[in-house]
């Protein structure tokens, strides 16, 4: 079933044209760039770092803003005469896709992307910059007990977003959207 799945993914992937790999790429670069700004990843005067960065963080900020550019990039429509996606759209509405177990798995991975991207970005942050552990713990509680964790939220962010990327690659593959051509004809 997981190899089924990278497959029918992967073959998602392949249908992409130049607009979603582009968005991809834009949405890539625009959560590196908000994440490593926040997190003083990128060296800048507007955030403050206590505890310096470790190896790690880097490859990590770098792969959640990656998967966090393709999920992103898995929302973009594909264009089409807006007559068709009205159409489309009303069928959809019609058909009572409310409960449809294709839309429960959109929002699952939405969520399960949202969730990775958070704890992303709480992965790679500064321990004791973040007000939260801060609050919570105190400075030598984010270091004694925050700081460690880090590692397993960078794991359990990457393998939440790669789950989200995967669950929508391989709808796009499996579950197409109907064709504007066949809309318009039923």
């Amino acid at each position: 079933m997981l190899v089924s799945a990278f497959k029918d993914a992967y073959r998602g992937l392949l249908l992409w044209d130049a607009r979603r790999i582009g968005a991809a790429v834009v949405a890539a670069a625009g959560s590196a760039v908000v994440i490593g700004l926040a997190t003083v990843l990128i060296p800048n005067s507007l955030f403050a770092r206590d505890i310096p960065p470790v190896w790690w963080d880097y490859p990590v900020w770098i792969l959640t803003a990656l998967l966090l550019g393709m999920l992103i990039a898995t929302y973009v429509r594909t264009p089409g005469p807006a007559s068709a996606r009205v159409s489309s759209d009303r069928d959809s509405a019609s058909e009572g896709r409310s409960n449809d177990p294709e839309a429960a798995s959109e929002r699952r991975s939405g969520v399960l992307g949202g969730v990775g991207g958070v704890l992303g970005w709480f992965a790679v942050g500064c321990p004791v910059c973040n007000k939260i552990a801060l609050l919570a713990l105190g400075y030598t509680g984010a270091l004694t007990y925050f700081a460690p964790l880090q590692p397993l939220l960078a794991a359990v962010s990457v393998v939440l977003l790669l789950t989200g990327v995967i669950i929508r690659l391989k709808g796009q593959y499996s579950c197409p959207v109907p064709s504007p051509e066949r809309s318009v004809r039923s």
